[in-house]
C-alpha cells in the first residue's frame, strides 16, 4: 500500500493540559501515519505555516517514516484547533485554518499523486474540486466526508471518488441505507458509514456488508478511530482482500489506536 494523504493538517492546542500542549494531527496525516503504522507506505501533501507549530507539524510527521516532500511550507500560520479537556471529554473551540485557506494542488503535486496505490482526502482538505482532475488521470480516489457527507465539499467529491466515507452515530436502520444507496448511485464503487460501536457498513450497489469492532481491552481514547478504520480499509483493497476483510482490517486498525491518548 503506496497512500497519498491530502489536504487537511491541523495542530491540536489543549490550553489545559501541562501550561499548553499541541498535538499534531488532521485526517489525511493521520491516515499516512496509520498507514506506515501498518506497514505500508504513505506521502503526505499539503501546506503549512512557517510557524512554530509548522516545525512541531512537519517533524513529528517526519519522525512517523511519512514522506514529507510535498509537504509545502507557506508564510503564514499552521491550521490550529483549540481544544479543552473537560471531565474527560474533549471540548473544541476556536479553529483558524491559516495556510489551508487558499490551498490548491499543483500540477506537479497531481503527477507525485499519481506515483501513489491511491489519494484519500477529507472534508477540510480544500481540493474536492478537483477531484475530477485526479480521477481522469486514473488515480483511485478515496474521501472522508466524516459526519457530514451533505455539505458540499463531500457532494462535489463525491462523484469523483471510488471509496466514500462518513461517520454517523444513528446506527444501522433504514434511513442510513438509503442513504448510502443514494451517495453509491453518484459514482463511488463502495459507500462505507462508520458506526462507532456498532462496527461498520458497506454498500457495493447491490449488497450490504456489515462489520462489528474488534474488542478492546481498554480503550484509553477515541481520537483518531475512524481515520484508522480508513487506514486499515483502503490497505485491504489495495492488498485485494474482500469487502468482509477490509472491514475487519479498519476494524483491527482502530482498536489499535483506542489503545493511547491522541491520534498518533
Amino acid at each position: 500500500m503506496k497512500l497519498a494523504a491530502v489536504g487537511s493538517n491541523c495542530i491540536d492546542y489543549y490550553a489545559n493540559i501541562d501550561g499548553g500542549k499541541s498535538y499534531p494531527g488532521g485526517g489525511p496525516v493521520n491516515m499516512a501515519v496509520y498507514t506506515v503504522r501498518n506497514g505500508g507506505s504513505a506521502s503526505y501533501i499539503g501546506p503549512i505555516g512557517d510557524d512554530d507549530y509548522g516545525k512541531i507539524m512537519y517533524d513529528a510527521v517526519k519522525s512517523k517514516g511519512v514522506d514529507v516532500s510535498h509537504m509545502h511550507i507557506k508564510k503564514g500560520t499552521t491550521a490550529v484547533t483549540q481544544v479543552e479537556l473537560i471531565d474527560g471529554e474533549r471540548v473544541f473551540g476556536d479553529y483558524n485554518e491559516g495556510v489551508l485557506s487558499d490551498y490548491a494542488l499543483s500540477d506537479e503535486d497531481i503527477e507525485f499523486i499519481s506515483k501513489h496505490d491511491m489519494v484519500i482526502c477529507d472534508l477540510w482538505g480544500k481540493v474536492e474540486g478537483q477531484y475530477k482532475d485526479l480521477k481522469e488521470k486514473g488515480i483511485v480516489t478515496a474521501f472522508d466526508c466524516a459526519t457530514r457527507p451533505e455539505d458540499q465539499e463531500a457532494q462535489t467529491a463525491m462523484p469523483y471518488s471510488d471509496y466514500l466515507f462518513f461517520s454517523s452515530d444513528e446506527g444501522d436502520n433504514e434511513a442510513l441505507r438509503n442513504q448510502m444507496k443514494k451517495y453509491q448511485a453518484m459514482g463511488p464503487k463502495l459507500v462505507i458509514a462508520m458506526l462507532g460501536m456498532d462496527g461498520s457498513l458497506c454498500f457495493d450497489g447491490k449488497d450490504f456488508y456489515k462489520y462489528g469492532i474488534v474488542k478492546c481491552d481498554k480503550v484509553v481514547d477515541t481520537m483518531g478511530a475512524g481515520d484508522s478504520y480508513i487506514a486499515g480499509f483502503l490497505a485491504g483493497i489495495v492488498d485485494g482482500l474482500s469487502i468482509e476483510e477490509c472491514m475487519h482490517q479498519g476494524a483491527a486498525t482502530a482498536t489499535e489506536t483506542l489503545k493511547y491518548f491522541g491520534a498518533w
